[in-house]
């Protein structure tokens, strides 16, 4: 039987029978179970998940919505969608294996954390989130053709982690959420900023030199 997990990005995943779920997610395992859970959800929510599967494959099928008919509908069509989701489960990785699987593992960590290549889809997707805008999840994944599950684990794991990065996730103008790169001020911008309006007003005193001298007044007493 499988069993579906839910965390608080909106991501779905399935798990085998007996499988390890990860801690801090909601879990189904039947459409009223999902149902039991979609009660307590906002309507937004609900369509943040639709819109996740909208147009990925397999689920050509669905498409993009702002907001859905009803919650008793949106949960059967999700129910339908996440059957499209198949388990995978990890294979048992020899003893003797164990230090070349790590060695590997680093080196795709320091891999990741490389700065990105003129051209690769790290360098394209990182152009994406310096828009003012940013980028929506679909934007990335018709760019990189990666599924949703990837993008989201590019955007924590490989930018966030790896190299460091401030990715803060937003609303557009028409509802969808999108997702930009933070960009960091200076730790001495505020000094520069200090610097320059001490300039300024600097600049607005006259030197002593060009105030004309005062004028001597002389006063004349006549003799009595």
């Amino acid at each position: 039987m499988t069993t579906f997990a839910i965390d608080t990005d909106n991501t779905i995943t399935a798990y085998l029978a007996g499988e390890a779920i990860p801690e801090g997610g909601a879990r189904f395992a039947s459409e009223k179970e999902l149902a039991k859970l979609a009660a307590t959800w906002p309507a937004e929510r609900l369509v943040e998940i639709w819109n996740n599967f909208a147009g990925v494959a397999p689920f050509g099928d669905l498409k993009p919505v702002k907001k859905l008919t009803d919650r008793k509908t949106a949960v059967a069509g999700l129910w339908r969608a996440v059957q499209a989701l198949t388990p995978k489960q990890a294979p048992q990785a020899a003893p003797a294996a164990t230090k070349q699987a790590r060695a590997a593992k680093e080196a795709t960590e320091a891999e990741a954390a490389k700065p990105a290549r003129e051209g690769s889809k790290k360098a394209i997707v990182l152009d994406m989130l310096k828009r003012p805008d940013g980028a929506t999840l679909q934007e990335i994944m018709s760019v990189t053709g990666w599924m949703a599950h990837s993008v989201r684990g590019f955007l924590s794991g490989v930018l966030g982690k790896k190299m460091g990065l401030t990715i803060e996730s937003i609303k557009t103008p028409d509802g969808a959420r999108s997702y930009r790169l933070r960009t960091q001020q200076h730790p001495n911008s505020h000094l520069t900023a200090s610097l320059s309006r001490w300039r300024l007003l600097s600049s607005a005193v006259q030197s002593p030199r060009s105030v004309p001298p005062v004028a001597r007044c002389a006063t004349h007493i006549r003799p009595a």
